[in-house]
């Protein structure tokens, strides 16, 4: 087998990982609800019972509750109720786990691409890609409902760190401005995205490698201003603190 090239090679790796994840993850359709907060979250949840159809929904959505400022993951499982009492007239569980895999079923797919990006190396980036979508450890992840926040923030990290590598080659104010709300779109969904700006501090050593000049010497200039362009980020990080404690 030759090595891949190509658009066409990119999505045909994508659209297998795609598949094989879901047919791993098949079963989670007729899944129920477990007692371990998936009732808490969602069944006995007065906020996600009255869907978004309720005017105060979206602001309820961003004040703590149980302990846990996670409002995006509120304003999802709202979605999906509203989804099953008005179009679908279904009380079922299984849309909450469907969900949850096809998110999974994303951050696959989005690992491989950003992967191969970076290092320009689909091979080892599909491997990789796979073992993520496979590995045991994130059946919890997945098949488990109250653990929505864990697979919705993992979708806004990567997205964060795609729109972050794309920064980097083109430099833009715009494509800063997406790196912002990505990020701030995943404390959103789990607060411990906090560490995230300095994933990309280490991104920028390497692969991204721009801290060195073509000589392969530090470059401090270079580091100086990439330490400066983090600052919003690392204020959003502390405001995630703030608000999550």
């Amino acid at each position: 087998m030759g090595k891949p090239t190509g658009k066409r090679d990119i999505i045909l790796i994508c659209a297998l990982l795609a598949l094989v994840t879901a047919v791993v993850y098949r079963q989670v359709a007729s899944f129920q609800l477990i007692n371990f907060d998936d009732y808490q979250y969602v069944r006995d949840n007065p906020l996600v019972q009255a869907g978004l159809m309720s005017p105060p929904a979206v602001r309820l959505a961003f004040s703590p509750y149980e302990a846990n400022w996670i409002p995006l993951v509120w304003i999802s499982y709202m979605v999906e109720h509203d989804i099953g009492a008005y179009i679908l007239d279904s009380e079922s569980a299984g849309i909450y786990h469907v969900t949850n895999a096809l998110l999974h079923i994303a951050n696959t797919v989005l690992l491989f691409v950003l992967l191969a990006a970076m290092t320009g190396r689909r091979r080892p980036s599909a491997f990789v890609a796979a073992l993520f979508a496979l590995h045991p450890l994130h059946v919890e992840s997945v098949a488990w409902v109250a653990e929505r926040k864990d697979v919705l923030s993992t979708l806004f990290w990567l997205l964060t760190m795609m729109a972050y590598v794309r920064y980097t080659r083109l430099q833009t104010s715009r494509n800063y401005g997406i790196v912002v709300v990505m990020f701030a779109l995943g404390l959103m969904a789990k607060p411990m995205l906090v560490t995230l700006p300095i994933v990309l501090a280490l991104l920028d050593y390497w692969p991204l490698g721009r801290i060195r000049t073509a000589g392969g010497s530090a470059d401090w200039h270079g580091l100086r201003r990439m330490l400066i362009e983090k600052i919003p980020l690392f204020g959003l990080a502390l405001v995630g603190c703030v608000v999550s404690v």
